[in-house]
């Protein structure tokens, strides 16, 4: 897989008159993962958010500056690219979403709306992703039976399986772990580092413990601005700014 950069130039959010996001620019490595934190209410769900439109309906938004998926602007496109879009950027919510449909039809989903594969090819398109998050020993017996059946953690693997059928190149994970018992954090977790080889995943997560064991790359985002960013080892290790390094030390939250 070749994934398009994605670079974000002069991102300003509004919502209702409050500032969110200011004057945000950033480049998110290719194969990577890209971990932002910063306090609650900083911005960071919203960024992530802006990165395929998932914000839109929100009353008295107003964005401006630029998104570019390979060079196409995230912000200016219209109805078909933004259909293309989501497919190029998948989202793995912060508490699973299993659609309500069997556990075979969530994977497939994707696959029908798109497009992407003939019908005969679905099943192996469906066992293949199951595998590739762990999961199809688990359900393969029950493929038939309702997604909500499923345990928190093997509902959020599913929803990583429906995401990766329909090929995208980057994955956006808001706080993907944070409804999760720490076994099936832990899981999550390491399928990330190995999906990291594939694709490029940029993750929201309030848990520093986590974006030091696993980010190559780290943003840290304070009152909607970026304070400071770069490889990970650098930035949890030898700060430049002192307010990362407060904020490291627990200062503040």
């Amino acid at each position: 897989m070749n994934p398009e950069s994605l670079t974000v130039h002069h991102l300003n959010v509004h919502i209702g008159g409050a500032h969110i996001l200011k004057d945000v620019s950033l480049t998110f490595p290719r194969n990577q993962i890209t971990c932002i934190v910063g306090p609650s209410g900083c911005g960071k769900s919203t960024l992530l958010k802006c990165l395929d439109r998932l914000h839109y309906n929100i009353e008295g938004l107003e964005v401006s500056g630029s998104i570019l998926l390979g060079g196409q602007d995230v912000i200016q496109a219209g109805d078909r690219e933004l259909l293309e879009l989501r497919r190029t950027i998948g989202l793995v919510p912060q508490k699973p979403c299993p659609l309500p449909m069997s556990i075979f039809d969530n994977v497939a989903y994707g696959c029908r709306i798109h497009g992407l594969h003939k019908n005969r090819e679905i099943p192996d398109i469906v066992e293949k992703y199951l595998t590739e998050v762990g999961l199809w020993e688990e359900v393969k017996d029950r493929l038939g039976s309702p997604a909500v059946r499923l345990s928190l953690g093997q509902q959020q693997r599913l929803c990583l399986a429906r995401t990766l059928a329909v090929e995208p190149e980057y994955i956006l994970a808001d706080e993907s772990t944070s409804a999760l018992d720490p076994l099936s954090s832990k899981i999550v977790e390491d399928l990330f580092v190995k999906l990291r080889e594939d694709y490029s995943i940029i993750m929201v997560t309030h848990t520093l413990h986590q974006a030091r064991r696993i980010a190559d790359h780290a943003v840290f985002l304070y009152l909607g601005e970026v304070v400071e960013e770069g490889p990970a080892a650098t930035l949890f290790g030898q700060p430049r700014e002192d307010l990362t390094r407060k904020y490291l030390a627990g200062i503040f939250s």
